[in-house]
């Protein structure tokens, strides 16, 4: 299915403002469709003055209208008029009688989006129409509860229909947990006194320790009885409980945590009131703080064993320049470059959250490493890197490291010794697999004649073993050595 950009893109009448605007609105699509009871459809104008759907959500306390996904669809005929309607006059027009939906009964609204716009003295701008969908087929007497919540989806139409929501000054990417119409809902007046609290609201402010009823309170007094005087809090708090700001907030106290979000509903940019959403997100934060805890420790873990690899290698380092024997003291320096390989993929480990690595930084380190250990007085190598290699997991970028470290330093201790000299790192990658060339311009081997010391050994382990891939070598005499490694990354899609 097209997302919601493709949609409008396809149209070729939605600038770049309408597209941010529109998916504000589709993102508070849940909010409207569970306060209104109702399904909410977004459509916007064709190139044949129709209307297509653009987004759906279905609402959560009542019985949906549309069992089949009609994002994508053209506006159906019973629909075209009130929406078109809607969107020439910018008004809010509502079926005269009950619309027949599927042998359902039906009522629609048809609410026109309008944006504001950033140049003064300019009209807002109409951009597509919002249409409500409320099944006839279930109505019931209305419960306070409900009417209040279609009280306030009224608001919300009319705000709409004025430019005033979505408003860009909320923030955007809420944090997991974010409170929604039914996990409790709070109207206050322009005053600050809640006029309406749900029992789920009220639920959540007892367990705060507030005993009595939320209702004829002003909720900044409210939360001033809850928090303990010697506790900080938000500095946004009053603001967003007192309705003046579309914000959101944590409320702390008990050792239970209230997350808050606060909606000001306006009349043609007066202020009447406010609705405040909150939730008990307690357990969610509690998880949230075991999860920076353990990302904490993690990179912890990773900067001492980066520590102690860096440690190992300056004692082989050492150990190599004190020993007399040239074949103790080359095995030694390979043992040291080799962890020094290791400890770069755990420094960069180290400085980030998440366990996936930009291995085209932790590779330039490890080139700069070669060329600085590698390279004898009479060898002068050029190294180059073409290609992406991308961000790779952690058990895939030090195996890899490590074998790149072998093949490069194999490049320019065997390939170029006593000469000058290119080695090319061409990396290829695509969504399902990694191509990685190591390529010098040194004297080459006789075809089919591989290495078979401990370097040789490390990578076939590394590449076929650790990795799953396959690596050949391609020698000319004469034309220098050509090594392929390929390596499958659907293991990484699966994860």
């Amino acid at each position: 299915m097209s997302t919601l950009s493709d949609l409008l893109y396809a149209q070729g009448r939605s600038t770049e403002a309408d597209v941010e605007w529109l998916h504000r609105l589709a993102g508070d699509g849940q909010l409207l469709a569970d306060l209104a009871f109702a399904d909410i459809v977004i459509w916007v104008p064709t190139a044949d003055d129709s209307f297509i759907a653009v987004a759906h959500t279905r609402p959560s306390g009542a019985a949906t209208l549309f069992y089949r996904d009609i994002v994508g669809d053209l506006v159906r005929p019973q629909w075209r008029t009130q929406v078109t309607d809607a969107f020439t006059h910018g008004r809010i027009v509502d079926s005269a009688s009950p619309d027949w939906f599927e042998e359902t009964p039906t009522r629609v609204r048809a609410v026109p989006i309008v944006r504001e716009t950033a140049i003064e003295g300019r009209a807002a701008t109409i951009i597509g129409v919002l249409t409500r969908h409320t099944n006839l087929g279930e109505a019931r007497t209305p419960s306070r509860q409900q009417i209040t919540f279609n009280d306030c989806a009224d608001d919300l139409f009319g705000m709409v229909a004025s430019a005033g929501f979505p408003d860009l000054a909320a923030p955007t990417s809420p944090r997991r947990g974010a409170p929604r119409a039914s996990d409790g809902l709070i109207r206050i007046d322009v005053d600050g006194i809640a006029t309406f609290a749900s029992p789920n609201a009220l639920s959540a402010f007892n367990r705060l320790g507030f005993d009595d009823e939320l209702e004829g309170e002003s909720l900044i007094e409210v939360a001033t009885q809850i928090l303990p005087a010697a506790r900080q809090f938000d500095e946004s708090l009053p603001i967003v409980m007192a309705g003046r700001a579309p914000w959101r907030a944590d409320l702390d106290a008990r050792g239970v945590t209230v997350s808050l979000r606060t909606i000001p509903l306006k009349d043609h940019g007066t202020r009447t009131g406010a609705i405040v959403l909150c939730r008990d997100v307690t357990e969610i934060r509690h998880q949230e703080q075991e999860l920076i805890t353990k990302d904490a420790t993690i990179r912890e873990i990773h900067h001492r064993v980066k520590n102690n690899l860096q440690t190992v290698a300056s004692l082989l380092r050492i150990q190599a320049r004190r020993t007399h024997s040239d074949e103790a003291r080359e095995a030694l320096t390979q043992a040291m470059r080799r962890v020094s390989a290791i400890a770069v993929v755990h420094d960069t480990l180290s400085s980030g959250l998440a366990q996936d690595v930009d291995f085209d930084e932790v590779f330039n380190q490890v080139l700069k490493l070669v060329a600085e250990v590698a390279a004898s007085p009479n060898t002068r190598a050029r190294t180059h890197k073409t290609g992406i290699f991308g961000t790779l997991p952690s058990e895939y970028a030090t195996p890899l490291a490590l074998a790149l470290t072998e093949l490069v330093t194999n490049a320019v201790e065997h390939g170029l010794k006593d000469s000058e000299g290119d080695v090319e790192i061409v990396a290829e990658r695509t969504d399902e697999r990694l191509a990685v060339k190591v390529r010098d311009t040194g004297v080459g081997l006789p075809e089919g004649q591989v290495g078979r010391g401990l370097g040789t050994q490390i990578v076939r382990t590394l590449i076929q073993g650790e990795l799953s891939g396959t690596i050949d070598w391609h020698t000319l005499v004469g034309s220098g050595t050509e090594v392929t490694i390929d390596i499958p990354l659907r293991y990484i899609a699966k994860a």
